[in-house]
């Protein structure tokens, strides 16, 4: 990634949270509610809308569905329809832990690679997996399928009884409701295209 990019926390910058919580509101909706229809728990949800934790993709795709919106609405402040959109490199934000980040959250950077069209069926997104054990992984479960197409590193990818190590090149589709979790290996971030499809009711 460039290293000239902000590198401050994107959730912060995009106000994810802040988001999340005015729309939860806007729907009259309590945090006891909306942990009900997401299956995330309450306490989590407060933090990430105070903006204390960074929600993972997963995550934030059940938001989107629970709060009616693409997840084009947590990455652009106006998002107006349309069939082309081009992102430019620089109008990306990194979305990332926080240096204190709590236990149990995801840890690994992405970033939205068309954050404008919010009735599209498919979200794209380049992320970077960080190396740790095993035991720090951790592991997600949602609604609809993922491709991931490998750019650089060495990336592991686990379910409840599988294991596939994927190198640069090589991709990955699976029913994202199955347990997975992902890790970089060889003590360096593996970076990778992912393609998200939200499943509809």
């Amino acid at each position: 990634m460039d290293e000239n990019k902000d590198t401050l926390p994107g959730a912060e910058k995009l106000k994810i949270g802040q988001k999340i919580k005015e729309l939860r509101q806007k729907k009259h909706l309590t945090l006891q509610d909306l942990a009900t229809k997401t299956q995330i728990d309450k306490v989590a949800l407060s933090s990430i809308e105070g903006d204390e934790a960074v929600p993972p993709l997963g995550t934030l795709l059940k938001l989107a569905r629970a709060l009616d919106v693409s997840m084009a609405f947590f990455f652009e402040d106006e998002v107006q329809i349309e069939r082309l959109s081009v992102t430019r490199s620089g109008e990306r934000v990194r979305v990332k832990r926080r240096p204190h980040h709590q236990e149990g959250e995801v840890d690994y950077v992405y970033e939205s690679l068309e954050p404008k069209n919010p009735k599209k069926h498919m979200e794209p997104f380049l992320v970077e997996f960080q190396p740790m054990d095993t035991a720090a992984m951790v592991f997600m479960s949602h609604t609809g399928e993922e491709f991931h197409f490998v750019l650089e590193g060495k990336m592991e990818f686990r379910t409840d009884d599988r294991v596939e190590v994927l190198y640069p090149g090589d991709s990955l589709y699976f029913e994202s409701e199955m347990n997975h979790s992902f890790r970089g290996l060889d003590d360096k971030p593996a970076r990778s295209i992912v393609v998200v499809w939200n499943k509809s009711e």
